[in-house]
């Protein structure tokens, strides 16, 4: 109850950008088992809104219901949404007017674009499974909304900024917090009236959980002087190459900007001399394939984390071409299976 009532007072308290109200009519793109199913569907139902459940998540059953049903909010993870701009029929669909909540997985700024262009009011919210799960969105300022589509994108992609009776906080290994200038980073923890105790039969991870008095994400961020949290990792997915951290993340939403990829997933291999160097398992376009190389590719990316000044070890990349990506049944990337065997993805 009390996160569906943080819920109704962000998103009902947000004055242009992901504002919810009673008229508005839901679909979630997510199955129900997923954790987005835990809040969502208990806020449309306080509110009164209408709701369209798909039960087939494919992307012309999803494309018809908005058209037919006049969907306008509704909520996945960043590669279901990929597939359904990917479809033939998106080409096709109005999409204007549909606010989308992103979460699960970092949104890279190049799907934010591309949905803003399509007329989509796209924007990032955060929490996890132990989180009930929604912690903060990542709503603009009227200020914002004035900026180019490029520079919103930048906002939207986000983590945001916490919820009501949300106490959020970046700190370093002894729990202090580190500076809100956009740059320092550390581990996420946080404090809400629904939040997990503990793990069951696991009292030794639920005392690890709960650390400090805030329960431990696990997660990397930062946060900027205006308060939006950007979570740059997990901390098992950070890469450690030459003694420091290199966030995937950030590596992947490079990656995705060249016109040649279509998707991306950016992991940690041992290496004998820096330790670990990341790589990135690259699924072209269709229409690029046979077109670009994985050096031509290297290159780019090279050239654009330096000019990001992201790491100095993120020149370091490697680029493998693959033909598949592997996904857990929500659709989110499974890095954990993809370290297990790279070299099985690879074309």
């Amino acid at each position: 109850m009390l996160h569906t009532l943080g819920c109704a007072a962000a998103l009902g308290g947000a004055h242009r950008q992901g504002h919810i109200h009673r008229e508005d009519v839901y679909m979630p793109m997510t199955p129900m088992f997923h954790v987005h199913a835990w809040g969502f569907p208990y806020l449309a139902t306080m509110l009164g809104l209408k709701q369209v459940y798909p039960g087939r998540y494919q992307p012309d059953v999803i494309c018809r219901l908005i058209s037919e049903e006049k969907v306008s909010f509704s909520h996945c993870v960043p590669t279901i949404l990929h597939m359904v701009l990917s479809h033939p029929q998106a080409k096709t669909t109005d999409f204007s007017g549909l606010k989308i909540l992103i979460g699960g997985a970092a949104m890279p700024e190049a799907m934010a674009i591309a949905a803003q262009k399509r007329g989509m009011d796209l924007f990032t919210g955060y929490g996890m499974s132990e989180t009930c799960p929604v912690l903060s969105l990542a709503h603009l300022d009227s200020a914002d909304l004035e900026r180019s589509v490029e520079e919103q994108a930048v906002i939207r992609a986000k983590t945001g900024r916490p919820l009501p009776l949300v106490d959020l906080r970046i700190v370093d290994p002894d729990m202090k917090d580190v500076a809100h200038d956009g740059k320092a980073t550390g581990e996420v923890v946080v404090r809400a009236p629904w939040l997990t105790q503990g793990y069951v039969a696991a009292p030794e991870a639920s005392e690890g959980l709960w650390a400090g008095g805030y329960l431990h994400t696990a997660d990397i961020g930062n946060i900027n002087p205006a308060g939006y949290l950007k979570v740059t990792d997990r901390i098992k997915d950070v890469i450690k190459t030459g003694g420091e951290w290199t966030s995937s993340l950030q590596l992947e939403d490079i990656i995705a900007k060249h016109e040649a990829v279509h998707e991306v997933a950016v992991i940690g291999v041992p290496d004998d001399k820096w330790g670990e160097r990341p790589l990135a398992l690259v699924l072209l376009k269709p229409e690029h394939v046979g077109q670009i190389t994985e050096h031509a590719l290297r290159n780019y990316a090279a050239h654009a984390i330096e000019a990001a000044g992201i790491s100095r070890y993120g020149v370091l990349l490697q680029v493998r071409f693959v033909k598949t990506l592997v996904k857990t049944s929500v659709g989110k990337m499974n890095k954990r299976l993809m370290r297990a065997d790279p070299d099985a993805l690879c074309i």
